[in-house]
């Protein structure tokens, strides 16, 4: 939300520098994530002074030149070249003088320099409108009042203010905050607290006093058929109108929060949207067919023209402001195309209204539609304040639009929205602060927070919380009120700590968690983190068995429909991040993500935790003394292993292909028969889907499985053997079929106790290899940590892991 601080001025009477005010604006909740510094006109006119044309004189060289003297208020008269046709001795003129840079309303801006034209030096320019951004013509140079007095800043003279753009990150609780008025409140308050200068001051709320109706000529009929999502609804007319545009100071407000002045009557609807955070609607009476306004549902599927002039079709549930024939506006959300003001209104209906939230946050999520008026309306705006609001904007369109007062103002308000009773103790406020505050203190900040003090006793108080305050209806929201305002850093950090000692469930998940992220992290992943709803059709990229459509958890109300399902597995998400960067020129990415997946059974709903692991590029950066080798599955399985090594399950593991409809190939990890991990090449058709050009190498961990496997942890200190270890090397031919594993099963088959490590170091399959063959040269390492191996052992045992190869798996010793 964005807030002017001259407009803020307004309210309170301080000189506070405005990134003071942002720090304390911060203190109190309302966090300013940016201040901007904004110049209404671009350069704040600098460097351009007011002049009097002293001398005129054809140029010699040149006849549409001419060649002036221009007093500017310094010593000497400036000496300009001018083509202007309209420039004339006794003018008063704006001069841009040498070294001012200029910013014309189209076009770039440039600097002024000393130049020769045509052989005569020119000191400055004599400037048009649109060259200083002062508006759009160009005809001539502007002529200024006679009476304009020379030397004076352009600044000056045309009353160029600058002003500072806050940019608040509101939270969605802090309804009170959606206006300059609700921010002036909080910022005032806290400076009461901290300077006493501020204890008496008060907010300078602007005044509606002058408030009359000037006769009855336009009287319209108002019925509020649906109590319940319009709890209050008014409205006044206002005839003979002159629709035009805004003068300067109110474009400027609008301006300087980045809203595009429209014309006077619009305009000041929304001044007083982001004045008071009240939303204010103005129908053209034209279009209001029968002089009445209704405000009900319309039919299902209904079809209504908004202001942008897209047909949609209505709910049942929308509300509408209709007139007798036809719907209006969605009512608290966005104005209809037939009935707004334009520049041939004369005559104006203005709404101010209190809808529910609930009713209009349904009615927004269901058209995308996301307005400066629903998004006040959705967190609870005012119900108070509906009158003053639609006074202010009466007696401002009175003043800068002209006509009068037409009607007596309608008000359908049949069930008052009360103040919110809260009881409230010291002893709780001050046990939930960590400090006992002054209770004077206490009932000051209430004060100055327009929360009433009803009762009052030396045990606690009761409240009176007006309704705008949605955020503050417990004991808790009220200590919190009085602690953002008195300060959380006013409260000191206590010297000594108390805590209770409780059980931790072995294993821990949360260290074990830490364990494998602080070991991918220190291996060069990143870990990334994702939104946990996704898009239903994900489903249709990879029809895999556990990823259908039928397993939805589907969400009631979605925010679009890219976030409509909870997800079934991380690898979208995953691919999404690297698409992301793929297309931002970093394609080389080892990535992994905790986090849960969700399905919807028969039997109820399951929610798994996963952890995904991606690489994808090149496995190291690009440079002279390295191989720009690719990523490969192999780095992928090393990966794995050294997670299951890390955890101390990696031996039992069986292996077999994976069948997926995610992977082209694969693997897929048992241990103690359940599916602990699946690995391998992401579908080239899911890769092509998200526009990733280049292979992506993924494993799933099923954590849950993980983490239950953990009780046969293994990992256990011992000291380093003392007793040396001896290799032995097979070279073997095999049939194509033939796996490396089912040869290092084998192995370990036939000698369980000694042998350690079975590794295979060389492949080869081609020419002169008969078709259909390969060879592997197998490494075997034997160890006995208690004595010395003999030639005798290793012969023994060698004999019988290669009787074992070659009756089972057909192998012979090359």
């Amino acid at each position: 939300m964005k807030i002017s601080y001259n407009w803020l001025k307004q309210y309170i009477d301080t000189d506070l520098d405005p990134v003071e005010a942002g720090k304390i604006l911060t203190d109190t909740g309302l966090e300013v994530e940016g201040l901007e510094k904004i110049e209404l006109i671009p350069g704040g006119l600098k460097g351009l002074v007011i002049g009097e044309v002293k001398e005129k004189e054809k140029h010699p060289d040149a006849d549409r030149l001419n060649v002036t003297k221009v007093d500017v208020g310094s010593d000497e008269w400036l000496t300009i070249v001018c083509g202007a046709p309209n420039v004339e001795v006794g003018q008063k003129v704006l001069v841009a003088t040498t070294g001012a840079t200029i910013h014309p309303t189209n076009g770039e801006p440039f600097p002024i320099k000393r130049a020769k034209i045509r052989g005569v030096e020119s000191n400055g320019m004599i400037c048009a409108e649109d060259e200083v951004g002062l508006g759009e013509a160009h005809d001539g140079i502007m002529v200024l009042d006679t009476d304009a007095a020379v030397g004076t800043a352009a600044s000056t003279y045309f009353n160029i203010e600058e002003d500072w753009m806050i940019e608040i990150g509101l939270t969605p609780n802090r309804a009170d905050g959606m206006s300059h008025i609700g921010v002036a409140r909080d910022l005032l308050a806290a400076l009461k607290f901290q300077d006493e200068a501020y204890r008496n001051k008060r907010l300078n709320l602007p005044s509606v006093d002058d408030f009359a109706v000037d006769n009855n000529s336009l009287p319209i009929e108002v019925v509020v058929e649906d109590h319940h999502a319009c709890p209050r609804y008014a409205g006044v007319t206002i005839a003979d109108v002159k629709v035009a545009p805004s003068p300067d100071w109110l474009q400027n407000r609008l301006k300087a929060i980045g809203a595009k002045p429209i014309n006077n009557v619009v305009d000041i609807t929304n001044f007083v949207l982001h004045e008071y955070g009240q939303p204010l609607h103005a129908f053209d009476v034209a279009a209001i067919s029968g002089n009445k306004v209704v405000v009900k549902q319309v039919t299902e599927g209904t079809k209504f023209v908004t202001l942008d002039d897209e047909e949609r079709s209505l709910s049942s549930e929308d509300l509408m402001i209709c007139n007798a024939e036809e719907g209006m506006c969605i009512a608290g959300v966005f104005g209809g195309a037939k009935s707004g003001v334009t520049e041939a209104t004369t005559n104006v209906f203005l709404e101010s209204a209190y809808f529910d939230p609930v009713t209009v946050r349904k009615t927004a999520k269901r058209h995308g539609l996301n307005t400066d008026a629903s998004f006040r309306f959705e967190r609870g705006v005012d119900p108070n304040i509906t009158i003053t609001a639609l006074k202010r904007a009466a007696l401002l369109i009175k003043e800068i639009a002209g006509g009068s007062i037409a009607s007596e103002i309608f008000d359908s308000y049949p069930n008052p929205i009360e103040p919110f009773a809260v009881a409230f103790s010291y002893a709780n406020c001050d046990r939930l602060i960590g400090k006992a505050l002054e209770r004077d203190v206490i009932q000051s900040i209430l004060g100055w927070l327009d929360i009433e003090v009803t009762a009052s006793t030396a045990e606690g108080l009761t409240l009176s919380v007006p309704p705008y305050r949605v955020d503050v209806q417990r004991e808790a929201d009220v200590v919190e009120e009085v602690l953002r305002i008195y300060g959380y850093n006013n409260i000191a950090i206590p010297s000594k700590l108390n805590a209770s000692i409780s059980y931790a469930p072995k294993p821990d998940k949360e260290k074990v968690q830490n364990v494998v992220a602080d070991l991918l992290s220190a291996n060069g992943f990143a870990e990334i983190l994702s939104n946990s709803l996704t898009s239903a059709a994900y489903t249709e990229v990879a029809a895999a068995d556990h990823i259908k459509e039928a397993f939805h958890v589907e969400m009631l109300n979605p925010l679009s429909n890219e976030l409509s399902v909870m997800r079934q597995t991380l690898l979208f998400n995953g691919l999404e991040a690297i698409a992301y960067n793929q297309n931002r020129k970093n394609e080389d990415l080892k990535l992994y993500e905790f986090g849960s997946v969700y399905h919807k059974y028969e039997s109820g709903y399951n929610e798994n935790k996963r952890l995904a692991v991606f690489m994808t590029g090149k496995m190291t950066a690009e440079s002279w003394n390295t191989a720009n080798d690719k990523t490969s599955f192999y780095d992928l399985k090393a990966a794995v292993h050294l997670i299951l090594q890390r955890l101390g399950i990696n031996k039992n593991r069986k292996a077999s292909a994976v069948s997926s409809a995610l992977f082209d190939e694969g693997m897929l990890y048992k241990i103690a028969r359940r599916k602990a991990v699946e690995f391998g090449w992401v579908k080239s058709s899911i890769l092509k889907h998200f526009g990733i050009k280049q292979e992506v190498f993924f494993a799933d961990f099923d954590w849950d499985v993980v983490i239950e496997l953990l009780v046969m942890n293994k990992v256990k200190y011992k000291e380093v053997a003392k007793f040396p270890s001896v290799r032995r090397d097979l070279s073997l031919l095999l049939d194509a079929e033939v796996k490396f594993s089912d040869i290092e099963t084998l192995a370990f088959q036939s000698e369980q106790k000694l042998l350690k490590e079975v590794g295979l170091f060389d492949v080869y399959q081609g020419k002169n290899m008969e078709v259909g063959k390969k060879s592997y040269a197998v490494s075997f390492t034997l160890q006995d940590e208690e004595k010395t191996l003999t030639d005798k052992q290793i012969d023994k045992i060698m004999e019988k892991i290669q009787r074992a190869v070659e009756n089972q798996l057909g192998a012979v010793l090359r």
